[in-house]
């Protein structure tokens, strides 16, 4: 990543990336990371997480390891220089609980969110709750996200419950094995009610792995909603990038080599 926005047209007031399913393993995905909190992320007011930056999440307690613990303290260096950073877990991390949010210095939010960047009111998710015609994972996500079930789990030794999320993945993958594409990507009626219930016209989600900035309507009835990539630098043909809107609440992307992408 060479390119930066802030020494382009309208430098950017806030940046959004969504997952990175960062995990030791994949080192260069890591490094990409790395790369662009000290690159681009240090040079921005505001940064939005919006999901998924782990592959997994165990537990606050599972900080102690080494590679958590690095990432959170990536992070917290451009907390520290000034940047405000927000967060909305995704289906591989929303066990992140206030002690990485201190550790990471991050603000979390509300999974939806209505924020305001650049005069521009949108909403941010991470975009699983949209995806209701995967029945199965709806009520997966709905008993997981249950106070009380995560009480539970996060009662279980740290190695019990890495075990416990290793047998879910495992199982999950063999599912999507049998499922459509369509099936895993969001619903428009679901979507259409997230516009409703904000009163926003602009969506900014990841969850699926399929980027895209996606137009309808004319006019008052116009509606935009952008879908986030994921990040993967460990094959040949690399994915990452991120999205970034400026002052005048211009909204661009940005591929995984740094260069902005056109519709």
């Amino acid at each position: 990543m060479t390119a930066s926005v802030s020494n382009q047209p309208g430098a950017a007031v806030a940046l959004f990336i969504s997952d990175l399913h960062l995990q030791a393993a994949h080192p260069r995905t890591t490094q990409a990371f790395l790369d662009f909190l000290r690159e681009q992320a240090i040079r921005v007011p505001q940064l939005y997480l919006l999901g998924d930056l782990f592959e997994y999440w165990a537990g606050d307690d599972d900080l102690e390891t080494p590679y958590n613990r690095e990432i959170a303290e990536a992070i917290r260096q451009v907390s520290d220089s000034g940047v405000q950073v927000f967060w909305i877990a995704g289906n591989r991390d929303f066990l992140v609980g206030e002690s990485f949010a201190q550790a990471a210095g991050l603000t979390m939010l509300p999974d939806p969110s209505v924020i305001t960047v650049g005069g521009r009111r949108l909403t941010i998710a991470h975009g699983d709750a949209q995806c209701t015609d995967d029945l199965a994972y709806m009520q997966f996500r709905a008993q997981v996200r249950q106070p009380q079930w995560q009480a539970q789990f996060l009662a279980l030794p740290l190695a019990q419950r890495k075990a416990i999320i290793a047998g879910v993945r495992k199982e999950s993958q063999e599912e999507q094995r049998h499922k459509s594409m369509e099936i895993m990507d969001v619903n428009p009626a679901a979507v259409a009610a997230l516009f409703d219930t904000t009163s926003t016209t602009t969506l900014i989600h990841g969850h699926t792995h399929r980027p895209a900035r996606h137009h309808s309507g004319d006019g008052e009835t116009a509606r935009t909603r952008y879908v986030l990539p994921d990040w993967e630098y460990d094959v040949k043909a690399q994915r990452g990038g991120w999205i970034a809107i400026d002052a005048n609440g211009v909204i661009r992307r940005f591929g995984h080599d740094g260069q902005e992408l056109t519709d």
